[in-house]
């Protein structure tokens, strides 16, 4: 009985298809690690505003030691410290309009959540208060950012190891902006970066700005 023989075109035709199909899976995952495309630069004097609590307004260093001002140090923009000890989502939400009207920012760091969780806040309103921080930054024609504050809890604090709560990912992702997760949890795991349990000394502060940095650079604000 005589083996059976394809037709020698069928195998080339075969490898011929394998290589299309290889072709089409680069470019799909060439498109799918591409992303978004990186935001515009802000030039230098651009104005800033970096709205939050006391992590923001730097709580135990000096405001010249906070990293709003060290933001502004490295990026040559006009940041306004916006931070007021103890806000809650709720409270920075009332004071957004003004500052807004104020200092008329082209971008906008939202850095609040924090007091929430302290009080037991319903997880719930902490998420609409951001979604409507983030449509009244919109609404005035400027971009925001969020920084998700890590969730304050017995064993984050025995293993040092803090991390955000999904709902700023969430919002980020619902509401299409950018979010720097990791930032300030990373700080406030480590003890030697804390002035007390929950805010950052001013070497806390350094690194926090260095990574502020970082992040914008890669979303593309910063240059």
């Amino acid at each position: 009985m005589h083996p059976i023989r394809l037709p020698t075109h069928s195998g080339r035709l075969h490898r011929s298809a394998i290589r299309w199909l290889l072709l089409v899976a680069a470019a799909v995952l060439l498109a799918a690690c591409s992303g978004k495309a990186k935001e515009q630069a802000l030039p230098a004097d651009s104005p800033v505003l970096a709205l939050g609590d006391s992590l923001t307004a730097g709580a135990g260093v000096t405001t010249a030691q906070a990293w709003p001002a060290l933001l502004e140090q490295k990026t040559g923009w006009a940041v306004i410290n916006g931070g007021i000890n103890g806000n809650t989502s709720a409270d920075a939400l009332k004071r957004l309009p003004y500052l807004l009207e104020q200092h008329a920012p082209v971008l906008v760091l939202i850095t609040l959540g924090g007091n929430d969780m302290l009080r037991h806040i319903p997880q719930q309103e902490t998420v609409a208060n951001l979604e409507q921080m983030l449509a009244l930054v919109k609404a005035h024609g400027a971009k925001a950012v969020l920084l998700a504050t890590p969730e304050p809890n017995v064993m984050g604090a025995v293993f040092q190891h803090l991390s955000a709560p999904d709902f700023y990912r969430k919002i980020a992702e619902a509401q299409q902006v950018p979010l720097i997760e990791d930032a300030i949890a990373d700080v406030l795991s480590d003890p030697k970066l804390k002035g007390d349990q929950i805010h950052p000394n001013a070497a806390g502060h350094a690194l926090l700005a260095e990574k502020i940095y970082a992040a914008l650079q890669a979303i593309g604000y910063a240059r």
